[in-house]
């Protein structure tokens, strides 16, 4: 199937309400990542599910950025396999209706629309139904997919419950098996989570080792893993930390989530996120009270400001598994914070 191959997952155009920063971002990573495959001689290109965040609806701006990169992935390979994860699928139960099957009439581009194999290499879209009974039974050496497997974290704060059908061990004719789906980049004996192709939110934060994987088949050498040196960063800070170390902790294009450990006026506060961003060229610059603390200024419009429980709320809604009730944990916290 192939000689050397570049591989990424979990991209999420559209993600952010259709961001044109986010969808920027893509397109930039894209970019990077042909010239990365072309560096290590990769004729082949693989991506493993989730290119599209949004289930049930395309903004016309995610596609014309989402035709036009695969346009370019179809020109810089001699083959791009490509396969669907849970994001790009209307349904939960069935791969039939989904918003990437177009990319089989993108000259370059191989849609893997059900489990296929080729020699000594399979690859496994989001499984439906009792199709995880077929995994024990796949005989390949390299197994690609999209899976949901308990133990491995979803990010840096969750980890998947022991729930569901398949699990690590019905793995077990394969040698490597490279999935997308969890976005922290891990490996448990066989089984790697690549990651996701570059950090999308405050999940994501301190942990920038995000990018792609080179895999030389025809050497049989261990996976390669390169970070993407300009993606988006995220950090939360204290603004003690930030005051004394601005010079080495801010970069460009970062998301800083202040915890506001000294006291700050309106004032000051305004001063902090306009001299963070336009002299240091960060996105985005939360500042966060903390409850502890006594009421910050009476002239404080808090407004201004994310709360705990709007943070909190915001990482329980990005949980991305039908194993989790959104709504319980919400309540569950509600429940401890509030009693």
């Amino acid at each position: 199937m192939f000689k050397k191959a570049a591989v990424f997952t979990d991209i999420h155009f559209g993600l952010k309400g259709n961001s044109k920063i986010h969808n920027q971002d893509c397109e930039n990573f894209i970019d990077w990542y042909i010239d990365q495959a072309k560096q290590n001689n990769c004729e082949t290109g693989i991506f493993c599910g989730d290119w599209h965040h949004n289930r049930n609806s395309l903004n016309l701006t995610t596609m014309d950025s989402t035709i036009r990169c695969m346009e370019k992935l179809g020109q810089a390979f001699e083959k791009f396999y490509f396969f669907d994860g849970n994001h790009d699928l209307y349904y939960k139960d069935k791969r039939d209706v989904n918003s990437t099957a177009f990319a089989k009439h993108i000259p370059g581009i191989t849609f893997i629309d059900s489990i296929y194999q080729e020699e000594d290499v399979a690859l496994v879209p989001w499984l439906v139904g009792d199709e995880w009974k077929k995994i024990s039974k796949i005989n390949a050496k390299y197994l690609f997919g999209h899976f949901e497997l308990p133990s491995f974290y979803m990010n840096a704060m969750v980890q998947m419950p022991d729930h569901g059908e398949l699990k690590a061990e019905h793995f077990k004719n394969q040698e490597y098996v490279f999935s997308g789906h969890f976005h922290k980049r891990q490996k448990q004996g066989k089984i790697h989570y690549i990651g996701n192709a570059f950090p999308h939110n405050y999940a994501d934060a301190w942990d920038d080792s995000r990018g792609m994987m080179v895999l030389d088949r025809e050497n049989n050498t261990e996976p390669q893993y390169i970070d993407w040196p300009d993606c988006p960063k995220y950090r939360t800070v204290k603004l003690s930390q930030l005051i004394d170390e601005q010079s080495t902790l801010i970069k460009p294009n970062m998301y800083l989530r202040v915890n506001l450990d000294l006291p700050i006026s309106y004032e000051e506060a305004s001063f902090v996120k306009e001299t963070f961003i336009n002299n240091y060229g960060c996105r985005e610059i939360s500042l966060i009270p903390q409850k502890q603390l006594e009421e910050i200024n009476t002239e404080l419009d808090i407004q201004q400001f994310e709360s705990v429980d709007q943070i909190v709320a915001g990482e329980i809604a990005a949980i991305d598994s039908d194993n989790f009730n959104k709504k319980m944990l919400l309540d569950i916290y509600n429940e401890l914070w509030y009693r």
